[in-house]
């Protein structure tokens, strides 16, 4: 058992299917002798060598290419994106390509590969490096998008999105990569794709949420309860193809929600799943269900950034406006 970062348990989840499988093969911008701009594939290239671990040109539109191409040919590609912003360079081979190839062919052939890429904000980054654009992949059928919260949940999840047959986008936020650490077994795991993980039980109120958002959530959940409200929270894990079970199930017993994400309003998932609570538990609802999200302006420069984002104590107030409707 590890004492890791998130960062360092994305490693060792790498490590791991590197040496499980001699398909898989990690490439990107700097990912080999540098070990990437966030040091997360630190020491694999001398471990498993060039041929494995390597590096590409500053080209998105050529790593999405190759990874086409290696997993036509029998490989499981894990590439990587230096940082989310960059994502539309490569969009056309995502959404375009890997996402259609196994309906494409009638099921024939799948696209095992791995997208992952550092997101998110909080962390004073340049222009074009902290957006929250997983709204876009989320609303891409045939890809699956995957965003953990912690260090054991992101070890779990990659071993799992590594395996799986069809294209998985793999998003780690930036904020979580050291901010704490947490127990994570040495040896291999697997948490299944698509499933919603209730990180707190509670009566009164649901918090849905991912990513960053969820420690948030929790930070917030404690604030609450001090106040005798008890907050259950869900970390969706996967927000695409999103748990709606489990969201439900929670809503109806709480009887009110809210959904969190750091993405703008009109970004992120929060709406679709606004949308999925609506339809499905209307007559279970005692309030409407409210949003905690970024403004609807693009991301703004590092200055601004700590009153743009959204934090523990949005969430406590958009909490007591639900419960006090």
């Amino acid at each position: 058992m590890g004492n890791w970062t998130m960062a360092q348990a994305i490693t060792n989840a790498l490590a791991n299917e590197l040496k499980t499988n001699e398909d898989v093969l990690i490439f990107g911008e700097d990912v080999g002798q540098n070990g990437g701009v966030f040091r997360v594939t630190e020491g694999l290239q001398k471990e498993f060598g060039e041929d494995r671990v390597f590096d590409t040109p500053l080209a998105e539109s050529g790593i999405g290419g190759l990874a086409i191409g290696l997993a036509l040919t029998d490989h499981r590609p894990v590439m990587e994106i230096q940082f989310f912003g960059f994502v539309f360079e490569v969009f056309d081979s995502i959404a375009g390509q890997m996402s259609r190839w196994r309906y494409r062919t009638g099921g024939k052939q799948t696209m095992p590969i791995t997208v992952r890429s550092p997101f998110g904000g909080g962390v004073k980054t340049p222009e074009m490096h902290s957006d929250s654009l997983e709204g876009l992949m989320a609303q891409t059928p045939g890809v699956k998008v995957v965003i953990p919260s912690n260090p054991y949940d992101a070890k779990g999840l990659l071993i799992s999105a590594i395996r799986d047959n069809d294209p998985v986008v793999f998003l780690e936020h930036m904020k979580l990569y050291r901010s704490f650490r947490q127990e994570v077994p040495e040896e291999e795991y697997t948490i299944e794709l698509g499933k919603a993980d209730i990180k707190r039980e509670g009566k009164d109120i649901t918090i849905v949420a991912y990513g960053a958002m969820v420690q948030a959530s929790l930070k917030a959940a404690e604030e609450l309860a001090q106040e005798g409200i008890e907050a259950e929270v869900i970390d969706l894990m996967t927000i695409s193809p999103f748990d709606v079970e489990t969201v439900v199930a929670s809503v109806e017993k709480t009887n009110r929600a809210i959904v969190v994400q750091e993405a703008q309003k009109q970004a992120g998932v929060a709406s679709h799943i606004v949308a999925e609570i609506t339809e499905r538990a209307i007559l279970s609802l005692e309030a409407p269900v409210l949003r905690v999200t970024a403004p609807d302006t693009v991301y703004p420069f590092a200055a601004a950034e700590d009153a743009w984002l959204p934090n523990h104590q949005t969430i406590v107030e958009k909490v007591k406006e639900v419960i006090n409707f």
